[in-house]
């Protein structure tokens, strides 16, 4: 009888282990694939992804389509890339954004490259630390209007679910059926897509990490040492391998996020920018943050003309021209005298050699294999 009982329990536990395997094996199997290949090279480290949303390939191609989806607003004629437009460096030329409803917003529009590595999204607020969640905010935002998808939400997920080739890139990013074509997975999805677009193949790159020292000329050879000098001091706020100070990787102990007052207003003489673009200031209220912004990437900054938060230096050599004098004099004020002005915004003065060369620098980096890379393209119309 205790033979039999043992041999009942034995045949018990590994009916139970078997079924156990199966059925993991069987979510193994239907599962998405989760293996997600970072097309960077061995310089750059790789960006930090959310434990909650790993990168895959399946995710990053749905976000693909989101993000150039003009069903996606409120009129179907205005998506994601339409201020992000690839060959812009995936900005828009304007020098502020206009959202669907033809509502013009107070900044200008980012650009994405290379977000992946930001510490802290949009121009000025400390706490918008993940794509996940600041994709929310041109989708659903009301002040201004982007989207305008306010109150749609069961709307879009509808056409989405009876869309089949939704169906079909949802099933492959996180399974079948209705319920995994969510807002939550539609965010994680345009996040992906948006974390994939890495450039570090501009000619700058070339010469620098690839030791090809005929990539880029003599004169932004000369703009570079300019642009690292402690007498130029741009290095400060536009340092490492991203050209900011605001950015994360797997590389670094801990995430480093700033934010500079760099004079461009000072409209009562005590330091005030314009009421609807005070930077930090509106969202911490303390006198201090007020004029400070998030210094964004310079790699491909010569296709991402106008320039500023507010768009309002329209090239490249008058930026050079602004930080020269230390801060913008306009009619509103003297913004090199704003008392919260950053300590690397001192000024100095250049040659028309130097600044030609430090022009030459800046347009070293631009990534001419990021901004046609057909991967990061819309699929609606290869």
């Amino acid at each position: 009888m205790i033979f039999k009982w043992k041999r009942w329990f034995a045949l018990t536990v590994i009916f139970a282990i078997t079924f156990c395997l199966s059925i993991g094996l069987s979510k193994v199997l239907s599962a998405p694939n989760t293996a997600y290949v970072w097309n960077i090279p061995s310089w750059m480290p790789k960006p930090v992804v959310p434990a909650d949303n790993p990168m895959t390939a399946e995710k990053v191609e749905l976000g693909r389509y989101l993000f150039y989806e003009k069903r996606l607003s409120i009129n179907g004629e205005f998506s994601c890339a339409s201020c992000h437009i690839q060959k812009l460096a995936f900005t828009d030329g304007k020098a502020i954004a206009v959202g669907a409803t033809q509502e013009n917003h107070p900044r200008n529009s980012m650009s994405l490259v290379n977000i992946a590595y930001n510490s802290v999204l949009t121009w000025a607020h400390p706490g918008m630390k993940k794509l996940e969640v600041q994709a929310l905010i041109p989708m659903f935002g009301e002040h201004p209007v982007e989207m305008g998808l306010t109150g749609k939400e069961n709307d879009i997920l509808q056409m989405l679910r009876e869309d089949p080739n939704y169906q079909k890139l949802f099933a492959a990013a996180f399974d079948k059926g209705d319920s995994n074509i969510n807002l939550k997975n539609l965010t994680k999805a345009l996040a992906s897509f948006e974390r994939s677009l890495i450039s570090a193949n501009s000619p700058y790159d070339r010469y620098r990490y690839g030791n090809d020292k005929n990539a880029i000329s003599a004169a932004a050879k000369r703009g570079e040492t300019l642009f690292n000098s402690e007498r130029l001091e741009c290095f400060h706020c536009h340092g490492g391998f991203n050209f900011s100070d605001s950015i994360k990787h797997e590389r670094l102990a801990f995430e480093e996020i700033a934010f500079h007052n760099t004079g461009l207003y000072n409209i009562d003489g005590k330091g005030a920018y314009p009421p609807n673009n005070t930077g930090v200031y509106e969202i911490t209220h303390k006198p201090s943050d007020m004029g400070r912004f998030k210094a964004p990437t310079l790699r491909n900054i010569a296709l991402t003309a106008p320039y500023m938060h507010d768009g309002s230096i329209p090239t490249l050599e008058e930026v050079i021209d602004h930080y020269a004098a230390g801060g913008r004099t306009i009619d509103s004020g003297v913004g090199s005298k704003n008392p919260f002005k950053s300590n690397f915004i001192s000024g100095f003065k250049l040659t028309q050699q130097e600044k030609q060369d430090l022009l030459e620098f800046l347009r070293s980096l631009t990534d001419e294999s990021f901004i046609n890379n057909p991967a990061q393209a819309n699929p609606q119309v290869q």
